[in-house]
C-alpha cells in the first residue's frame, strides 16, 4: 500500500507509538469538542483487539498532554490528575489544543 515511516503496527513501544497515542487523543478530543472521551476510546483506536494492553500507555501519554494543557482529565465532572485518579476518568479538549 505504499506505507512510509515507522511501522507502528509492529512495535507498540517507543516515541513513535507514544506520538500515535497522542495524535489519537488530540483527534478524538477535537472531534468530540462538546463532549468527553474515555481513555479506552483511544486505546481501541491504537490497540485494536488488544486495546487493554495499551491502557497504561494511554494514561501515561494523556498525563503528558494534560501537563501541556492540550487535554483536561476529569472524574465526576471535576479536573483531576490522571496520575493519581483511580477508577474511570474522562478526557476533554484543553485550552491549548
Amino acid at each position: 500500500m505504499g506505507e512510509r515511516g515507522e511501522p507502528w503496527w509492529e512495535d507498540r513501544s517507543g516515541d513513535g507509538f507514544d506520538e500515535r497515542i497522542a495524535a489519537a487523543l488530540r483527534a478524538l478530543a477535537r472531534k468530540r469538542n462538546e463532549s468527553s472521551i474515555c481513555p479506552s476510546d483511544v486505546a481501541r483506536t491504537v490497540g485494536g483487539e488488544s486495546w487493554r494492553a495499551v491502557m497504561p500507555d494511554v494514561r501515561r501519554v494523556a498525563a503528558a498532554l494534560a501537563d501541556r494543557e492540550e487535554i483536561v482529565v476529569t472524574q465526576k465532572g471535576e479536573p483531576v490528575s490522571i496520575r493519581e485518579a483511580r477508577g474511570p476518568v474522562r478526557i476533554i479538549r484543553g485550552p491549548k489544543l
